[in-house]
């Protein structure tokens, strides 16, 4: 581990695809920037099979677009780190540092691009048997389950989504969903609906999972009558959505209910001056590809702006500052 603080201009913190859009901005617009990124680049593309609402793009593969991102964005100059972030020290003049694994980076201006982790059910038998037939990853694990039944928890895109794409492997899919009502996209649910190998069970949470060295069976309860079920699976895969990472900035960032950042509509700047952020750690109505890009290219055009105040040592208020930023991109 290096203990040199190394200098940047911007630093960007998750590689997913508002991460990787924001490094090929800045690296466009010649910015002295990082991305610094513990894992492999992609975020939850990686664990998407197939990308089929991406403008411009009929179909492809997560990987592949994630791939595809990462190039693009390397060949205009945005240096990677692999490293985790830790935490992010704002100091008095408005510089930033973000401690991590590989050392500490300093920048006046950071976009949080870090995404989120998949929301525990928190019932028991859940992370007793995490790896042993609950996951939370279809991409990652439906290989696994091949001729068995499988349960989805979950009513949003990615619960119908995975569902589907589990139908490759498993005997039976049953989705479990706490509501009659999905807030799926109506394609999606049609497409499951037409599949033979799907079923619904409405109205039910899930109140245990059991098994002893793997996944048997899950205990369902109907929310309307209170009525107690057994459903025999071998495997519960879980999307009821993700937890933002939203913890690393050592000062109060303002926030939503769930934790999500709340940012200026128009810069993406958080209630922290020069802390911008994108994707799905910012509080929006939706989280795809297509708006995870949209927040970084406006989150970077705006950071690059800040930088250039803060180097000016303007001594504005916030809120003059942030007029200033939209009057010199628009």
């Amino acid at each position: 581990m290096s203990t040199d603080t190394r200098s940047f201009d911007i630093a960007i913190v998750g590689a997913g695809p508002a991460g990787l859009t924001a490094a090929l901005y800045a690296g466009r617009n010649l910015e002295h920037a990082v991305l610094v990124e513990s894992k492999a680049p992609g975020g939850q593309l990686l664990n998407t099979e197939l990308v089929e609402d991406y403008p411009g793009i009929k179909s492809i593969l997560g990987v592949d677009l994630a791939q595809a991102m990462l190039d693009q964005a390397s060949g205009f100059g945005t240096e990677l780190v692999t490293a985790e972030v830790t935490r992010i020290r704002v100091h008095p003049d408005g510089l930033k540092t973000l401690e991590t694994s590989e050392g500490d980076v300093e920048a006046p201006a950071v976009i949080l691009t870090a995404g989120g982790n998949p929301r525990k059910l928190d019932v028991p038998g859940e992370a007793e048997l995490a790896g042993r037939g609950v996951s939370y990853c279809a991409v990652c694990d439906g290989a696994f389950f091949r001729n068995v039944h499988l349960a989805v928890v979950g009513g949003g895109d990615a619960a119908v989504e995975e569902a589907i794409f589990l139908t490759r492997y498993a005997s039976k899919v049953t989705i479990i969903h706490r509501r009659e009502q999905f807030r799926a996209q109506g394609m999606l649910l049609d497409e499951a609906r037409r599949n033979p190998k799907i079923d619904f069970i409405l109205d039910n949470v899930v109140e245990s999972i059991d098994g002893d060295d793997t996944v048997h069976s899950v205990h369902v309860r109907n929310v309307r009558t209170g009525d107690v079920s057994t459903v025999d699976v071998g495997g519960v895969f879980v999307f009821i959505g993700f937890v933002p990472n939203t913890g690393l900035v050592d000062v109060h960032v303002d926030h939503d209910a769930a934790g999500y950042y709340i940012t200026h509509p128009m810069t993406m700047m958080t209630s922290v001056p020069g802390i911008f952020a994108a994707g799905d750690v910012r509080s929006q109505l939706t989280r795809q590809i297509s708006t995870a890009v949209g927040d970084a290219t406006t989150a970077t055009i705006a950071a690059a702006k800040w930088v250039e105040e803060w180097k000016r040592g303007r001594e504005d208020s916030d809120e003059e500052l942030v007029e200033d930023i939209i009057e010199g991109v628009v």
